[in-house]
């Protein structure tokens, strides 16, 4: 059995320049970019010592977080983005985003695979999420997984047939 945990909120204080995370630890954010269809922030991830610097977009329009890690040596995973499944806020200056759980892994080119669908499952079963919750993060979930299988596995592909056009530090 899972010991589950609520799901993780943030808040992007686009304003103050900052990212509170789901422990309530504030963090100054390096750059925030504000686009028509997402907000962009990079900073450094201290105190990690699986990574050094992360990258993020939030999607609303697609419920998706999806992420850069920049792996420490020794820590490195065979992915190239991550993606969350979550609930976006959109505000003037403040953005909050709820996990709900599901995570996908990426990997360009090759595949991608669906992640913590027992947590999904255990977060519904106890109340954590409705069932319409639960339900709408295995849509997005699904969604996401079938529109990258028809674009190569191929992120900014995809991405790019909808009109957004993502960019990177590093990429």
């Amino acid at each position: 059995m899972i010991v589950m945990h609520p799901p993780k909120c943030e808040t992007f204080d686009v304003a103050a320049g900052t990212n509170t995370d789901p422990k309530g630890i504030v963090r100054e954010v390096e750059e925030y970019r504000v686009e028509p269809f997402g907000l962009y922030l990079a900073r450094p991830t201290p105190g990690r010592p699986q990574f050094h610097y992360l990258e993020s977009w939030l999607l609303p329009d697609l419920d998706l977080r999806i992420t850069d890690f920049w792996f420490n040596p020794g820590h490195e995973r065979d992915q190239d983005f991550y993606l969350d499944v979550v609930s976006i806020t959109r505000g003037d200056d403040v953005w909050h985003a709820r996990d709900l759980y599901l995570d996908l892994v990426l990997r360009q080119h090759r595949e991608i695979e669906v992640i913590d669908t027992d947590e999904l499952l255990e977060a519904a079963g106890t109340g954590l999420l409705t069932h319409a919750e639960a339900a709408e993060a295995l849509e997005t979930a699904y969604t996401a997984l079938a529109a990258l299988s028809r674009h190569d596995h191929d992120l900014a592909a995809w991405l790019d047939s909808l009109g957004i056009t993502l960019t990177w530090k590093r990429r």
